[in-house]
């Protein structure tokens, strides 16, 4: 079997930003929760047999702690915010297992239902969807790949050092040095995206990135200035590591077959109702009729 996880924020967030809004007569905007539900079903339809939909409850997790400026629900546009809970409840009235993050995000919830799906042997492939940089970390050669939906491009292993110049065990330390800007954490001044990738690919980590710059066995001109600022702003190179580290775990899935996809519940013809969209109840039940 091929276990699909998705990344139901992202989803929301791309649909709320690609498609036409949509108000049902009570006012509230339902358009990109509708394109969500849509877009699952439309695995469903194409033979995925196992999915399951990570959400952030709230936008806010302990890494906001860690870093005063990492993403918030700050100047979210309300009409998005106000589809979050609804979402959870509409993939849940579809029948899909979703896990709704408070205190851990989205992110993480992938990566630990990745590595549960990982060490199932009756598991052919798990499929991360999301092009989110940190779930690169999660690739494990072409057993556990990354799924850019909207793009169409699989990431393997080796898809993912070619993306970035580094293995997807580097992942953490090369967001830490280059920054993540969705996140809302900047890496260290100086260091892109070619020095971080040459001297992750020689040391793998920031941890064993020597010190002295006469050290480094890499060709790269400005060996100093980068071995200056990282031993000046290292304690905050690992901080940012820490955020990009995903935390993986294992106890929100107790085994792959809690994934399988047998139909819609009950409600989930009533949430179409009141989301103006009924066709996708009947849709729903046809394919779940086809299995």
């Amino acid at each position: 079997m091929r276990v699909f996880l998705v990344d139901g924020t992202y989803e929301l967030f791309r649909h709320y930003y690609g498609v036409p809004p949509h108000r049902t007569a009570e006012g509230a905007e339902v358009a990109a929760t509708r394109g969500v539900l849509w877009s699952m079903l439309r695995m469903l339809e194409e033979g995925v047999t196992h999915l399951g939909v990570a959400t952030d409850h709230v936008i806010e997790s302990f890494r906001n702690r860690l870093w005063p400026t990492y993403k918030s629900s700050a100047g979210l546009d309300p009409r998005l915010l106000g589809q979050f809970g609804l979402l959870e409840v509409a993939l849940e009235a579809m029948g899909l297992v979703v896990w709704p993050m408070v205190e851990l995000e989205a992110d993480d919830a992938l990566a630990g239902a990745a590595a549960v799906a990982a060490g199932d042997p009756a598991v052919e492939q798990v499929v991360i969807c999301t092009p989110d940089k940190d779930l690169g970390q999660c690739v494990r050669g072409t057993r556990v790949v990354q799924l850019d939906r909207r793009r169409r491009v699989v990431y393997d292993e080796a898809g993912v050092a070619a993306k970035f110049g580094v293995g997807p065990a580097s992942i953490p330390d090369y967001l830490a040095l280059v920054g993540d800007s969705a996140d809302g954490y900047p890496g260290l001044p100086g260091w892109g995206a070619r020095s971080a990738a040459a001297v992750l690919a020689r040391y793998g980590h920031i941890e064993q990135i020597p010190a002295s710059p006469g050290e480094w066995a890499v060709p790269l001109r400005n060996r100093p200035a980068l071995a200056a600022t990282l031993r000046d702003q290292r304690r905050q190179a690992l901080l940012f590591k820490d955020l990009a580290t995903l935390r993986a775990d294992r106890s929100l899935l107790e085994g792959v077959d809690r994934l399988r996809w047998t139909g819609p519940t009950e409600l989930f013809a009533e949430v179409c109702s009141r989301i103006d969209a009924r066709g996708l109840a009947t849709s729903a039940a046809k394919a779940a009729a086809r299995r």
